[in-house]
């Protein structure tokens, strides 16, 4: 927590009744925020509640409306572009702002350089990029491209880059949201060096944990209005999240209904082989919920893929309401009654650039089309549909995808895949970077479909999740299944010591642990 003094000092930054209207639509309505030396200040609310906005306008991306924006207590107007960095203001994008092919070094100065004499001074941009790092006690090496680092890596690289333009206001915007749990632990060790130089720091994330965890203060913003300014230490996650959503959630799990034991076996998977797999068996019954828990690189993802047919199976066997399949692509496990819905929704899972009824039909046009032709009104229907069940919130259906908030892409990307008519839905990551209010809606979702017979594999590296979701639950260490789970086996505790080698039904594991 900060100290006394810092609680006590003038903010270094802040909004002052800032509104923000984008044409005839308002997105903020006179909100106050303020951010002091040395101190974590968490900015949370649901997508769509104008986080991004007030980030925006604090370090003048955006020009408010109406209200004013002071720094070291006086009203200023903000740079654009960028240019406030020059002020202090450094902003960390939850998409990583980096130049691949360029050195660590190169990055860390990017846009200014040091020169003598109009030569780089490419020596001594690499030392001060040495000791910033070591500052950090980040072992990153200085001539490293980019594209060779670890995400974790990247992030401390743009943690060095802020510090190298003097920040005195770091905006981190979900920076967590693409780190494992050690590495995580060690951004925290970072942030805490940055506080204790002084540096006012906000931090925008969904995971509420790690927000009591890290801040001193929580501003929580819903629809555009303030709703509360709150010291840490006088609040809960579960305050917060009922702060953010407007409501007790109490229900944020939905209520586990138990698959017949008698139910058929969907999906039987024997002694599975491929990259990042060895030997991996289980099963999956017609309403089931099968969770899929372990640490980053522990080969969950790695399985699904294999199973789906997005890399090649080596070895082992799959079948299909016992019949034994091998799908080449993607396509034929769509064809055959299994969809997968990756975790990288920005990357693979959806076309950003083109609006919501393409992106939905994508795996089903076949369906919507009429001598050859596409049939329109079949994916207007469609669209409508999938809006009403899964509650997709857009202006229109034109609206480009990239534009939506991550709940809304995450729904869209169920309506595409129950578009397919599956019988069997993976779900890689299904609530990654979705605010607590939208994740009770997918919860909801998922259990819903499992009573209506569907059977769901959740892979998921929040244990909570998959622990609140799962009527069984495989562990993964290594590319190997360590155990299945089920009723009150499913715990947090024991989870992770078959996660961690502790225990397993493989002895050269635990031996090597």
């Amino acid at each position: 927590m900060t100290d006394a003094g810092a609680q006590d000092a003038a903010p270094i930054l802040a909004a002052s009744r800032v509104s923000k209207s984008f044409g005839e639509v308002p997105v903020l309505f006179s909100v106050d925020f303020d951010i002091r030396k040395g101190e974590v200040h968490a900015l949370i609310g649901e997508n769509g509640a104008g986080k991004s906005t007030l980030i925006k306008i604090l370090s003048g991306l955006e020009a408010p409306t109406s209200g004013t924006v002071l720094l070291d207590g006086k009203p200023v107007r903000l740079p654009g572009n960028g240019e406030a960095e020059a002020l202090g203001i450094v902003v960390i994008h939850q998409e990583l702002n980096l130049a691949e092919h360029l050195t660590v070094a190169e990055s860390i100065f990017l846009g200014r350089e040091w020169r003598r004499f109009g030569f780089l001074r490419l020596s001594d941009m690499q030392a001060e990029a040495r000791k910033i790092l070591d500052a950090l006690h980040v072992h990153i090496d200085v001539n490293a491209r980019i594209n060779t680092l670890s995400v974790a890596d990247k992030q401390m690289v743009e943690i060095a880059k802020a510090i190298s333009r003097d920040a005195r206001v770091l905006i981190m915007d979900e920076p967590t949201a693409v780190l494992s749990g050690a590495e995580i632990d060690a951004f925290f060790e970072q942030v805490a060096r940055l506080k204790a130089k002084g540096v006012a720091i906000v931090f925008v994330s969904h995971k509420l944990g790690e927000v009591m965890a890290i801040s001193d203060r929580v501003t929580v913003l819903r629809d555009g209005q303030l709703i509360a300014t709150v010291e840490t230490g006088d609040l809960t996650a579960d305050s917060i999240a009922e702060m953010m959503v407007g409501r007790e959630l109490s229900n944020l799990y939905p209520p586990k209904t138990e698959p017949d034991v008698d139910a058929p076996v969907v999906l039987e998977v024997r002694n599975l082989v491929a990259e990042g797999v060895r030997d991996v068996s289980f099963s999956l019954r017609k309403g089931e919920i099968l969770g899929f828990a372990g640490l980053i690189g522990s080969g969950r993802t790695a399985v699904m893929e294999a199973v789906a047919g997005l890399v090649p199976r080596e070895g082992g066997s799959v079948t299909l309401n016992g019949e034994p399949v091998h799908f080449p692509s993607i396509a034929e496990a769509v064809k055959a009654g299994m969809v997968y819905m990756t975790k990288d929704r920005k990357g693979r899972g959806l076309l950003l650039n083109v609006g919501l009824q393409p992106n939905l039909t994508l795996l089903t046009l076949y369906r919507h089309l009429r001598g050859g032709f596409l049939n329109e009104a079949s994916e207007v229907e469609a669209m409508e549909r999938a809006t009403r069940r899964f509650d997709i919130r857009a202006r229109d259906a034109s609206v480009k995808v990239g534009q939506l908030s991550g709940g809304n892409q995450q729904k869209l990307m169920l309506g595409k895949a129950m578009e397919a008519e599956p019988e069997i839905v993976i779900i890689d990551e299904p609530t990654r970077g979705i605010d607590v209010g939208t994740k009770q809606q997918i919860y909801h979702i998922i259990a819903a479909l499992a009573k209506e017979g569907k059977s769901i594999i959740v892979v998921s590296s929040e244990m909570q999740e998959v622990i609140g979701l799962s009527h069984r639950v495989v562990v993964m260490r290594e590319g190997r299944r360590m155990g299945v789970l089920e009723g009150s086996e499913i715990t947090e505790g024991e989870i992770m010591r078959y996660a961690a080698g502790l225990k397993g039904e493989n002895e050269d594991d635990r031996a090597s642990a």
